[in-house]
């Protein structure tokens, strides 16, 4: 039997100013000097892992009764704006333990499997990874074609997953699979808690993506990949399509406040570089066209912050966590690219070099706009939610 997860503020104002002092300090003095380091190694090196750890931050979204540090998303938000402002593989490490993945559980898990996992997940022990995206089931899982089914007692899962973060790393998948077609009673999705050493589960090579180098993805195979009736999350076959839409709005609101921290990064380095560099010896910020770009930026992450901040306390309050999420995920996903190409103009080409900062953030963001659902998903969303809701209040 399922029970709702603790829903009250667990940190309050006071204590969570010195969480959110002491990871600016983290990402501001201890990683972003290491940027290129974690560039070159694609890794993050073991002693950020280890202070990461130490400072909570693969829980920070658990609740405290399991063993996390219970921010709620109005501070999860804050926190991300922080951690956005470094390479984006700092926080994918322990991303989706705090997020898509550890809020399955959260939100949908028994009291047996939230006591079996969450404190092992909020202290960094396990890493758990969210197995949906499939070859051809991406920004919705309407598609998918992993399959489960039931043996007796047992569950048997046969299924391809394709660019799972931190699959190569990972302890627990949690694996999102089809009991049956669509009907009436539901989407006829389940979500199962597959132990990564399970016989049948072969984690593949680790993808050569574009940027966000140390942030790991690969592709999952599940061959006769057998669990028990204690790993179907919630006890119901039907719990599966409803817990990766409730954990992939909320990992929306996530991602756009994600997206300001690199906005407001790309928008410093402009900002500096437009100061010291010069041409004819007149620093190119005296510019009139360096400082409109410079205003465009400027206003674009003031814009997100406030928007992400908004969609943030309308989730929180359980006022809005359809239409806000999808639009602020869209905005500001859409915002950063903006900013990021913006921030490569102004360096000029200095700005298309390899261990400039803004290049690295030009590469990162660019996969902003399609995880966790693509920006064309985002605006049917916001669409189809603006007619059904225009087309109610007419009844």
């Amino acid at each position: 039997m399922t029970t709702s997860a603790a829903s009250s503020k667990q940190v309050s104002d006071d204590d969570f100013r010195d969480i959110l002092a002491a990871t600016r300090e983290f990402v501001r003095e201890v990683v972003v000097p290491r940027e290129q380091e974690i560039a070159d190694s694609n890794a993050i090196p073991d002693d950020i892992r280890a202070g990461a750890k130490e400072m909570g931050l693969f829980g920070y979204a658990i609740p405290q009764e399991w063993g996390g540090l219970g921010l709620d998303l109005t501070q999860d938000v804050e926190l991300a704006m922080e951690l956005g402002y470094t390479s984006l593989a700092l926080r994918s490490m322990f991303g989706t333990n705090n997020g898509i993945a550890g809020q399955v559980l959260v939100n949908f898990g028994t009291d047996e499997q939230r006591e079996q996992w969450l404190s092992r997940i909020a202290s960094g022990e396990v890493v758990a990874s969210f197995a949906l995206t499939e070859p051809g089931a991406g920004s919705s899982p309407i598609g998918l074609g992993t399959k489960a089914v039931r043996e007796g007692d047992d569950w048997v899962i046969n299924g391809d997953k394709r660019f799972i973060t931190n699959a190569p790393l990972a302890d627990l998948f949690v694996v999102f699979a089809r009991t049956r077609p669509a009907d009436d009673d539901g989407a006829g999705i389940a979500v199962f808690l597959v132990p990564a050493d399970t016989p049948g589960v072969e984690v593949g090579p680790k993808d050569a993506k574009m940027g966000q180098e140390g942030a790991w993805t690969s592709d999952v195979h599940f061959t006769d990949v057998r669990v028990g009736a204690d790993a179907l999350v919630g006890g119901s076959e039907d719990v599966g399509y409803r817990a990766a839409m409730t954990s992939l709005a909320r990992g929306r609101v996530h991602i756009a406040a994600l997206s300001v921290g690199a906005a407001q990064r790309a928008l410093d380095e402009s900002v500096s570089w437009a100061a010291t560099s010069t041409q004819g010896g007149t620093p190119i910020g005296e510019f009139q066209l360096v400082q409109a770009m410079l205003a465009d930026q400027q206003a674009g992450v003031m814009a997100g912050r406030a928007m992400v901040r908004d969609a943030a306390r309308a989730w929180v309050d359980n006022t809005d966590r359809r239409l806000a999420p999808s639009a602020v995920k869209l905005f500001c996903t859409e915002m950063v690219g903006k900013v990021a190409d913006l921030a490569v103009q102004i360096h000029g080409g200095s700005g298309y070099m390899r261990g400039v900062p803004v290049e690295r953030i030009y590469r990162d963001v660019r996969l902003l706009r399609l995880y966790e659902g693509t920006s064309e998903i985002q605006r049917l969303i916001v669409g189809r939610a603006l007619v059904k809701g225009a087309m109610k209040a007419q009844r």
